[in-house]
Parts: structure tokens; sequence; C-alpha cells
């Protein structure tokens, strides 16, 4: 374990992600073949200097510095691995639009957990990485999965512990995943929560849970439909999502068996068998089209693999 020298770099992958599907809130979250791609290089300065660089047509309003999401991450490794930090430069290949509902920022926090571990010869372990990036982040959904990959299944264990279950999730299920142009903050989408909710709609919520990961695990396609359902957060959600409930519609309209908020929103996930997915893509854009928001549709499949690293030449 050392500081890594001037000029030395890495390479790290990082998948986007849906979250809740459905009645999974803040639990349920999982990795997409949409990937960020962040290259880390060690710079002159100490703890005080991050140069961000990005690449794409998004992201144009995300800034360096010390404060930065993905620089912040960085120093929680330092600090655990008991090190000095050290000036870093990071150039993201940006596919992960900000504030979509796709987990951008988890892949800011997962980029700097992995790439400061693996600049300084990776002292801390996947599960130490997996706690720093929880508790940044403040909730798993989004984190866990983005490290790990798959489906996953977070929660806290009567110890305290974090317990993560990998879900398992037929091939013949794809996700499409309508992306506007219009954004919206996960901080604006939690204030329009309740504090309390009925005892009926847990229980719904739980029901809903069951049969959906049976049926992504067997790709049974009723139980999916009947279990992408949830009265926790989209109820009052949607009517931040302008169009929104009609873009659901048209999903559904066009074959997908099940649509929801994908994370905060306003990106809407529809799950499909491949056959269905190009009318449910086509369906979607144009029900947003209709109203003037633009909007791109991939057909996605689970990133099974989760962040990747690799040593890149030195300068």
């Amino acid at each position: 374990m050392a500081q890594p020298r001037i000029g030395q770099k890495v390479i790290v992958d990082v998948p986007s992600t849906t979250a809740n599907i459905g009645p999974g809130f803040d639990c349920l979250g999982a990795a997409l073949d949409l990937t960020n791609k962040f290259t880390i290089r060690r710079i002159e300065g100490n703890g005080e200097r991050f140069e961000l660089i990005i690449e794409g047509t998004e992201g144009s309003h995300l800034r360096g510095g010390p404060e930065n999401l993905f620089y912040r991450a960085a120093q929680r490794v330092w600090k655990a691995a008991g090190l000095e930090p050290v000036g870093l430069e990071a150039r993201v290949n940006l596919a992960v639009p900000p504030a979509r509902g796709l987990g951008s920022s988890a892949t800011a926090i997962v980029a700097g957990l992995v790439g400061a571990n693996a600049l300084m010869g990776s002292p801390l372990a996947k599960e130490k990485l997996l706690e720093l990036a929880i508790d940044i982040e403040g909730h798993p959904d989004n984190v866990v999965p983005s490290l790990l990959g798959g489906l996953c299944m977070t929660a806290k264990a009567a110890s305290e512990r974090w317990r993560v279950v990998r879900c398992e999730w037929d091939s013949s299920i794809k996700a499409v995943v309508a992306i506007p142009s219009i954004r919206l903050s996960t901080s604006e989408a939690r204030r329009v929560m309740p504090k309390s909710i009925p005892h009926g709609d847990a229980v719904l919520n739980l029901g809903a849970m069951t049969l959906l990961l049976q049926g992504l695990r067997t790709g049974n396609g009723d139980l999916i439909a009947d279990g992408m359902h949830d009265r926790l957060h989209e109820p009052y959600r949607w009517r931040l999502i302008k169009g929104g409930l009609d873009v659901k519609k048209a999903a559904l309209d066009a074959g997908a068996l099940g649509c929801a908020i994908s994370g905060a929103g306003p990106s809407i996930l529809a799950l499909c068998k491949e056959s269905q997915g190009r009318k449910v893509s086509q369906a979607m854009i144009s029900s947003w089209e209709s109203i003037g928001i633009s909007s791109r549709a991939p057909l996605l499949n689970l990133q099974t693999l989760g962040s990747q690293w690799k040593e890149a030449a030195n300068e």
C-alpha cells in the first residue's frame, strides 16, 4: 500500500442502476448495461485539488473541487486506509445522465471509492467499499448494484449489518428505460413523500415484492405484472413527472409486463419480453413526444459484473 505516482491512472467502468423497481422502495435495485467510464489520474496537489472533465452531452453543470461527490468518496477511502489525500483528475465519459433516476450520483460515489482504492493498491476490501458507499449515499438501492452488479435486495439486519441478497433475473426479461430531457432531483422527489403511510399500503408492497421477485426469477409475466405496483412512493411522485402516467399507459398498451418510476424519476422503467421491446420503446417515446418532451428509450440488459477497474498507461 503506497501513495500513487504522479500521472498514475486507472479506468473504472460503473453501470447505471434502476432502483425501487415498483414495490422495492430504497432496498431493491438492478444494474443495467448503460455505463459511465471514469479515467482517474493522480495529479500534483494535496487533498484540496480535484479536476473534473466531462465528455458527453450531459453534465456541463458538474464541477470539480474538494466538495465534488466523486472526490468526497475518494477521501473516505484515504481516511479509512489511514493515508494522506492526493490530487486527482477524473475524465468521465458520461452515458448515465444526471437527475434522471438512473443512479448517476451512485456511479460517482462508486467510481470515487473503487478508483481511489485501486490507485492505492486496493487496501480496502469490497465489503468495506460497500459499507462506505451506503453511508455516503444514505440508502443502498443504487450503490449496491452499481458496485456489485445484478439485481440486489439490501436490508439492514437486526445486528445493524447491511445484508445483500443477489436475486435471480431471468434472461427473457428486458428493461426499457424511457429517459426524458426533463430533470428531477432526488431531494425534490423525496420532499413530496409523506412521513407515515397506512398499514394497508405497507402490506400491499410486501405482497407485491414477493410476486415481483418470483416473476423476475422465473420469467413469469403474470407475476411481474401483479408485482410491479407500489403504494409507498409512486402515488406521490407521478405528479412531478410531466406526462408520466400517459407514458406508463403507452408502455403497458404496447405489451410491457409492468411499468414503474425508475429511482426517483423522471425516467420510467418498463419490463418486457425482448420481442416486445422495440414496440414498448417507441410507444413511450411517442407519448412524451406528443406533449413536446424529447426522450430516448434504450432496451437494456441486466449488468451482472458490477463496477470494474483496470490500470491504464501512466503519464
